[in-house]
């Protein structure tokens, strides 16, 4: 089987980060760089994941005029991430500036595009949240218009809560891209996602890659915590 899982660095710390990195680098197949080590460790923690050989899903969630967002991703681009965030509901010219950005700068270095992925609804969000910022559509249909405004734009990827991805494979090219955090095991805590499935029932209903933060770094043990996610993936 090929490993979908992505963990989830969510520490301060670069020392702990690439503490994390040197345990669970044979188990993983990338490693997510969030908001909180970014700005505490900046791009030169990037370059050293990528130095010990390791992938990096660089999640900043861009979100600006298309002109930013495309400096942005140039200069993710050139960090040599394989993924990272824009939030889809930046608009259609926000993200197609984005992708184009990757694909010029990726050419420009010989490298391999990083994938850029649309944010649709944060997980932690629901219905009546929604309805607080103005957002009158339930979650369901929110997802799937910007998802729709996704593809139409270009994008190759989606972040999505794992409840959305059967519903958005009905609506989107075959060949595009699935992240899903809120990834959670059966024993674990749902801590602040409230859309959540297991790791097997988010591959089943058609998820790419699997984001797992808070069950893995935050185990006891995150390499043993690791192995048991993956072991219960080959699971016939």
């Amino acid at each position: 089987m090929d490993n979908p899982i992505i963990a989830a660095l969510d520490v301060s710390r670069p020392e702990a980060a690439l503490n994390l990195v040197e345990q669970l680098a044979p188990l993983v197949r990338a490693f997510k760089v969030g908001k909180e080590l970014f700005v505490s460790a900046g791009p030169d923690l990037v370059r050293r994941i990528r130095a010990s050989g390791a992938s990096v899903f660089l999640d900043l969630k861009f979100h600006d005029i298309p002109n930013t967002v495309a400096r942005a991703v140039q200069a993710a681009t050139q960090l040599d991430v394989r993924m990272l965030t824009i939030h889809t509901s930046g608009g259609s010219e926000m993200m197609r500036a984005a992708e184009q950005a990757a694909q010029e700068m990726a050419h420009k270095l010989g490298r391999t595009p990083p994938l850029v992925l649309g944010v649709t609804v944060l997980t932690s969000l629901n219905s009546n949240q929604l309805a607080e910022i103005g957002v009158n559509a339930n979650v369901g249909h929110q997802v799937e218009r910007l998802a729709s405004l996704a593809v139409t734009a270009g994008l190759r990827g989606l972040v999505c809560s794992p409840l959305e991805i059967a519903g958005l494979r009905h609506i989107i090219p075959a060949e595009m891209q699935l992240v899903t955090p809120g990834i959670r095991p059966p024993d674990a805590k749902q801590d602040d996602h409230k859309r959540t499935l297991s790791p097997s029932e988010a591959l089943a209903a058609g998820a790419n890659w699997l984001v797992i933060g808070r069950p893995i770094y935050a185990a006891e043990n995150p390499r043993a915590a690791a192995e048991n996610i993956l072991a219960s993936l080959q699971q016939p």
